[in-house]
């Protein structure tokens, strides 16, 4: 019996051990089974953010050149941001305030459309102009001065278009090829010069803005005057009688009247943006 016994012992000896072995396992795989979905998770997590740094990375980017006050910045920005949205960039590079910017690509850079509608691609040279608050406080208070006395002036003279230095120029009519103009409305500049207009001559000139070299070219036949529009103290203009689609604008060249370069025959959609492209939108006329 006691060895029967015995081998009862070491049957279920035998017998349990593998239940112990399987219980194990069991314990085993159950533990890998917690813990590896854990594994699995935070893997997913990390892919996840990486995933999110991705897509940003991914946004269809295009290298500039910033050119501001001589000096080059280079911006990496995504070419479906708004002209706005570079305005504002180039504010973090340099410090000009978006309000203060003029900023050109084949032109007046509008904010409203975004660098890929424009056609802006990598390379490209963006010409910047325009001088902090305090530079403007410092410099164009006398300006300011100015063109308020001038206003102060132009309400207590009769109509521009009645003085006689001006009839002499307006009585020869309207020129035949001047350009097509609309009243009541705003436009951009064109393209293209303004011609086909008279000076106080009575001879024919064109207005050319080069944005790039911030100059207003005053051509005629004999020459063409390449203005800095920072000199440019001020810029007055009246509607002529009769034909208010057109104007009568003079750019004061210095420091007096005196100095007032007129051209007549101006479209009036244009004024607004001559004023603007000349002065600057943060002048105040």
């Amino acid at each position: 019996m006691a060895t029967q016994d015995g081998s009862e012992e070491i049957i279920m000896e035998t017998e349990v051990k593998p239940k112990e072995e399987e219980s194990i396992g069991e314990f085993v795989e159950k533990d890998d089974g917690e813990t590896m979905p854990d594994a699995g998770n935070a893997t997913t997590q990390d892919s996840s953010i990486s995933n999110g740094d991705d897509a940003d990375g991914k946004q269809e980017m295009v290298d500039l050149k910033i050119i501001w006050n001589k000096i080059k910045y280079d911006l990496k920005i995504p070419v479906d941001s708004t002209g706005a949205k570079l305005k504002e960039r180039i504010h973090s590079l340099t410090g000009l305030p978006p309000a203060m910017q003029k900023v050109m690509y084949k032109g007046l850079l509008p904010e409203d459309k975004t660098l890929r509608d424009i056609k802006i691609t990598s390379g490209a040279k963006i010409m910047v102009v325009g001088s902090t608050i305090n530079d403007v406080l410092a410099v164009n208070t006398p300006k300011e001065v100015i063109q308020q006395e001038v206003k102060a002036e132009e309400n207590k003279k009769e109509p521009l278009c009645r003085q006689k230095q001006h009839r002499k120029v307006l009585d020869k009519g309207k020129p035949d090829d001047i350009m097509p103009a609309i009243k009541g409305t705003k436009e951009r500049l064109p393209t293209v010069p303004l011609s086909g207009m008279y000076n106080k001559s009575g001879g024919k000139v064109r207005l050319t803005f080069k944005l790039e070299q911030d100059q207003l070219w005053i051509g005629t036949k004999e020459r063409t005057e390449k203005v800095p529009m920072g000199s440019i103290k001020n810029v007055v203009s009246e509607p002529i009688e009769d034909h208010e689609d057109y104007h009568m604008m003079a750019f004061q060249l210095g420091p007096t009247e005196a100095s007032q370069y007129w051209v007549y025959w101006v479209p009036a959609q244009f004024v607004d943006a001559i004023k603007d492209t000349v002065l600057g939108k943060w002048q105040y006329f």
